[in-house]
């Protein structure tokens, strides 16, 4: 019979070796890259290029119309200082004060107050001009005094809110009670043109996302700012989902978390589409805020379709209906607010994102939900469902596009 040995323990001055060894491996490397990257700045591999001029950009983040002129916010989103020198309106040289300095550090941000006698209704184009002698413009299409954040203004935009928000959301859950009294084979139909709803939803906000992202300043990678949002907003609620549906005592309570998860989903897409309201208002273009608050009206009633649909053949209790209308309709509230008082394309863009994740995921839980309550066996009528939201979705959005 052969005896086991009993492990010894490494020494300490071992182990010293051992780490030092592994920081060496792991730090080497890195000081091999820094050291190759120093050798080709110093070198420009033997080409000698440079540039004759800086390469300069300025992007405007925000441009307003006040009393007694403009208020813009530009940011350099190049890689060298860019020294704002001249200021010019209409075609015609104009004072102006920059504030805080009129050099701009690379990603620094700078507000030019213009003194303006601007017309209202009509269109006015702002130059400025860079020391270097490049020209940025920004166009205002009709000038109209910008919201600024009074009682009368937040009261407005919440009612805008409400008007593409909740109203739509709650009217679509009235359709609650009719909808209990279906069969399983119209559940599987209701089911399948959720899907659909959120598909379609997910798409859209992803191109939307994708379209403002050409906005965003260079540094700030719109597209990386898409693939972040949308990402890491799908694997976050596929994390919380998971925990809950190990922790939940029974099916009708996981029924109820997938429609709770719905109602996030769509809100957080509602917060899009406050942004996209609020937005063209503060730019002056109040025909097309009024009508993009119509189309959405139109279009959300539906949303209060998707959120009743996994608990139809449950008793939810009426609290739990008015708190998944609240989350899936008062985002657009908090959109309007944001769109109107202070919009930026990179929290759009990144909202937007977010929301587009946010719906995928959810789309995805109801696949699995119908794959466990073993719905998905009835192909046509899946794909009738999933075709009839996608094309129900299409048709609304006829009156917001």
């Amino acid at each position: 019979m052969i005896e086991q040995q009993p492990s010894v323990p490494a020494a300490p001055e071992t182990k010293g070796r051992s780490m030092i060894s592994a920081l060496v491996l792991t730090v080497g490397p890195l000081l091999l890259l820094a050291g190759v990257i120093v050798a080709f700045l110093n070198t420009s591999a033997g080409l000698g290029f440079s540039l004759p001029v800086p390469v300069e950009k300025l992007d405007f983040e925000h441009v307003q119309v006040v009393p007694d002129g403009f208020r813009l916010t530009v940011r350099n989103a190049g890689q060298d200082p860019v020294t704002i020198a001249q200021v010019a309106v209409d075609d015609a040289y104009w004072h102006a004060t920059i504030e805080p300095s009129p050099t701009l550090a690379r990603l620094g941000q700078a507000a030019v107050i213009i003194n303006y006698p601007w017309v209202e209704g009509d269109a006015h184009r702002i130059d400025l001009l860079t020391a270097s002698g490049l020209k940025f413009e920004a166009v205002v299409p009709v000038a109209f005094e910008s919201p600024r954040p009074t009682a009368q203004s937040l009261w407005g935009y919440t009612l805008i809110g409400i008007f593409v928000g909740i109203i739509p959301v709650f009217l679509g859950l009235m359709w609650f009670p009719a909808l209990r009294k279906l069969n399983r084979t119209w559940l599987n139909f209701l089911l399948s043109l959720t899907m659909g709803l959120l598909i379609f939803l997910g798409v859209d906000a992803t191109s939307e996302a994708l379209e403002l992202s050409a906005q965003v300043p260079g540094p700030f990678q719109g597209i990386g700012l898409v693939t972040i949002g949308g990402v890491v907003t799908f694997l976050l609620l596929e994390t919380i989902t998971q925990r809950q549906t190990r922790a939940r005592r029974s099916e009708a309570a996981g029924r109820l978390t997938l429609a709770y998860m719905i109602a996030l989903g769509i809100g957080l897409h509602n917060l899009g589409e406050g942004l996209a309201i609020g937005a063209a208002y503060v730019v002056g273009e109040a025909s097309l805020g009024t009508f993009l608050v119509v189309g959405f009206i139109i279009q959300n009633i539906t949303e209060g379709l998707a959120i009743i649909a996994p608990v139809l053949r449950d008793r939810p209790g009426f609290k739990h209906l008015i708190l998944m209308g609240m989350l899936g309709g008062a985002p657009a509230i908090l959109g309007a607010w944001i769109g109107g008082f202070s919009y930026s394309p990179v929290a759009a863009t990144l909202f937007l994102a977010i929301g587009a994740g946010a719906v995928f995921e959810v789309a995805y839980e109801i696949a699995r939900l119908m794959r466990a309550d073993k719905l998905l066996a009835s192909p046509l009528v899946n794909l009738g469902g999933i075709t009839a939201g996608l094309l129900l979705m299409y048709i609304t959005g006829i009156f917001v596009k």
